[in-house]
Parts: C-alpha cells; structure tokens; sequence
C-alpha cells in the first residue's frame, strides 16, 4: 500500500472518519446529554476541503481505481459545499423533528464519502461500490421518521426501485467485463474501440444497461417515478440534500463513464441522450406546474433540471462538461437553499410545505420570503441569478454542437417554468395572509447559511467567469 495511494483518497477519508465519530459520539451520549454531532461532521468536512484543495493538480491515484484528478476534486468541492450546508441547516430541524442525531448525521456523512468516492472512481466495480455505500445511507435517511407514513411509504418505492436499478447497472457491468475483460475505465474504452465491431450488440447492451442504472439515479425521464414519493415523505432538509447531493455524484460518475469508456459508442448512445434530455425537460415541466404541495414541485423542478444537465451531455463537446460543473454547482446551493427555507417553516405538528402556506410569508417572515424568492428566480433562470449563467452555458453548448433542437426545447421548457416559480412569490407578497401559524425563528447558522446562499447566487450570475473558466480546464482531466 503505496503512500501516493492514501493521499488520492484523504478527502474520502476525512468524511468517513467524521461519520465514524458522530455514531460513537451517540453511542457514548448519556441520556438527555445533548452533543453538537453536527460539529463533527463540519470538522470532517473541512479536513475533506482542505485536502481537496492540496490534492489540486497534482492528478494522483489510488489504488488504481481512484483518480485525485480535476474533474473529480471539482465535484468533491461541490459534494464538501453541499455537505457543509447540510451540516449547519440540519441542527434546529433534526432536534424539532426529534430525529436520531447520532444516525442522521452519521448515515449523511456516510452518504457523502460514497458520493465523493463515486466522483472520483475510475472502476466501473468501484463505481457501483460507492453508488451502494450512497444509496443505502439515503434510503435509510429518507424513512428516518420512523412514524411518518408518507416517509416510510417514499422510502419503501425508492428502495423497491433503487434495487432493480442497482442490478440493471450490475448486468451492464457483467457485460462490459465480458466484452473488455477489465472494468477499469480506460481498459474499457481501449477494448471497446477494437472490439465494439465484433461484438455490437453485447456492447450496446451494455450500454443500454448502465444507462438505466444511471438514469434512476439522477432522475432522468422515465426512471424518475421514485423521485416526488421519496421527496415528499423525507423530512425536508433531507429531500434538499438528495436532491442536490445524490445528483452532484451520479452525474459526475454518468460524464465519467459515457466519455472515457464508452466514447467508442457515442454513435449510439448520443441520440438515447438526446431523447432522455428532451422528454425529461417537458415531463418535470409540465407536471411541475399542476403541483401545489412545494416538495413535490421542486421534485419535478428536479427532474426539469437533470434535463438541463443532459443537454451538457448531449452536445458531446468541452464547453457542454465545463457547463455541466458549474450548473451542478449552481443547482446544489440553490435547490438546498429552496429546500431550507421550506424546512424552517414548518413547526413540529404542521409542515407547511403547501402553496397556501406560502400566503403572506412577506408579512411574516419577510427575510425568508426574500431568500425564496431569489432562489426561486435563480432556479427559473432569471437574470442576474447564477441559474441564469448554468442555462446559459448550457444551451450554449447545444448550439455550438449543432443542437438547435435540444436547446429550443431546453428555452422552451425553462420559460414554462417560471409560471411555478412565480406562482409561488406571487404568493408570498400578493396573497393575504392565511392560517399558518408562525414559524420559530431560524437559528444563526441558518440564517449566515442562507446569506451566504444569496450572495453566492448573485455573485455567480454577475461574475461567473473564473468559476466557469476552473470547470471547463477541469473537465480536460478526462482525457
């Protein structure tokens, strides 16, 4: 065991080793003894920011199966941001929730280290190791609330469907070993460009069947039916960190795969893309704005997004995998942020996570309706939001590849969008006052988190351009 091979896996290390001390912390808790658990894991994830940013350029490997390159420290940062927000949200609702801290905090850390070793892996076997250690840790999260029944019955449909995907992905796996004999990314891609043409339609097979692994995952039309069940009935910060998480690492694994191993097939496999994007765009789109319970809108808002993101992909160039970063950075802070302001609101018997509970929230609340709103706008794509910039970018990769179609669509879908998203603000600042009760006031690590949400948001959608200029060099690691 090489040193060389422990350094490329630090940042890994540093989350599970925080993941480890919050479920001691809890097992050594005396009874009614109240700890800051939360604490731990920001310690875990400093250690992991840290290290990423010294592992930067320095393209080591571990094991022969991690790769400590650019693209995957790019989205280790952005799994270390959305873990951080997590960590300073989940406190006043985990203890109003009467959650299990010592579990919730530990099974989210665990979550995360699979989400960073999924980005980061360069082993289609690996790959599948992290995609488990993740989803189990998400699975588990998503029922927390033992006595909810609308969480166990989310959590029972995203494991029914999290299982058939898993083996979907594994029978790909299967056949690729047969095919290559290797699961290592670059053996794979190398084999695939000999032996595709004397073996097609096992390669296609293939293909087809990671395809539907990975389309579960980042809830992709139409493997996406698991996706408003599991975020309705999990408690709302853990609806965000799904959301946000879950699609950050599954995406970033999906570019790995389809551009390294499977670039030899992009005949084949790019118009599947292309037909993934577009339905995916109009279904989360068109069914988004039917919803009045606000978990389930910002659920097919969700899938919208992962169209978004597909796009990217489909335009098959340099400019669409930078866009790609950047959006699923922009997407991780907002869509959290959304999920967060929903989360404060509730009390411990009502969760006000309806439309009609929006009613007169500027009276009530008048800096939380400010935060929403500005979320909401950068999730619709609204000038000068950082989500304006992500679809920007994106559709500008459709267009440089030839895809006027796709970006038509995409332009098309997120102008149809805005109707939820300002239903919603309208809501707020124009409806009278309705009957919920007022919610407690935020605790400060949620309110600077929030702040520093909204100044990101800006920030980004005013001067994107060092961010964008790191996530297009950093894509270059690929290859």
């Amino acid at each position: 065991m090489s040193s060389s091979s422990i350094v490329a896996i630090v940042p890994i290390l540093c989350v599970m080793a925080a993941g480890i001390a919050a479920m001691l912390a809890e097992a050594f808790r005396e009874p009614g003894e109240r700890i800051p658990i939360s604490g731990l894991g920001l310690v875990g994830l400093a250690g992991a920011g840290i290290s990423t940013v010294l592992l930067w350029g320095r393209h080591a490997t571990g094991f022969g199966v991690v790769a400590a390159d650019t693209f995957g420290l790019f989205v280790v940062m952005i799994l270390v941001v959305i873990g951080v927000m997590t960590m300073l949200l989940s406190p006043r609702m985990v203890e109003r929730d009467q959650l299990p801290g010592g579990e919730y905090y530990a099974l989210t850390l665990f979550a995360l280290a699979g989400m960073m070793l999924m980005a980061m892996a360069t082993d289609l076997l690996v790959i599948f190791l992290a995609l488990e250690v993740m989803s189990l840790a998400v699975y588990v999260l998503t029922a927390i609330r033992r006595g909810a029944e609308a969480s166990v019955e989310g959590a029972f449909k995203y494991f029914i469907l999290g299982g058939f995907s898993s083996a979907f992905f594994l029978y790909g796996l299967a056949f690729v070993y047969g095919i290559a004999h290797t699961t290592k990314l670059d053996g794979v891609g190398s084999a695939l460009a000999g032996e595709a043409a004397s073996h097609p339609t096992l390669a296609l097979v293939a293909v087809g069947l990671l395809l539907v692994g990975f389309g579960f995952k980042v809830s992709a039309v139409p493997f996406h039916m698991w996706t408003p069940d599991a975020y309705e009935g999990a408690p709302t910060i853990v609806a965000g960190f799904m959301s946000t998480g879950v699609k950050a690492a599954a995406f970033a694994a999906f570019v790995r795969v389809m551009v390294t191993a499977f670039e030899p097939l992009r005949a084949a496999w790019l118009p599947v893309i292309w037909v993934m994007a577009a339905i995916t765009m109009i279904l989360g789109t068109v069914v988004g704005v039917a919803q009045t319970n606000l978990k389930r809108m910002l659920a097919y808002s969700s899938i919208a997004h992962a169209g978004y993101i597909l796009i990217g992909l489909a335009a098959s160039n340099d400019v669409g995998r930078g866009a790609i970063l950047f959006y699923l950075l922009v997407y991780g802070v907002t869509n959290l942020g959304a999920f967060a302001v929903i989360g404060l609101l509730a009390t411990r018997d009502r969760a006000n996570d309806d439309l009609a509970s929006m009613a007169g929230l500027s009276n009530r609340h008048p800096a939380l309706a400010a935060v929403f709103a500005v979320l909401l706008l950068s999730l619709g794509g609204i000038p000068p939001t950082a989500g304006f910039v992500g679809k920007w970018y994106i559709f500008n990769a459709a267009v440089r590849s030839g895809d006027y179609g796709l970006a038509i669509i995409g332009v098309l879908t997120s102008v149809v969008s805005i109707f939820f998203y300002l239903r919603v603000i309208v809501m707020m600042y124009m409806a009278e006052p309705g009957d919920a009760p007022s919610s407690p006031e935020p605790s400060r690590a949620a309110v600077l988190t929030l702040a520093a949400t909204l100044i990101v948001t800006f920030y980004l959608g005013i001067l994107p351009a060092p961010l964008l200029e790191l996530a297009a060099r950093s894509v270059g690691s690929l290859f």
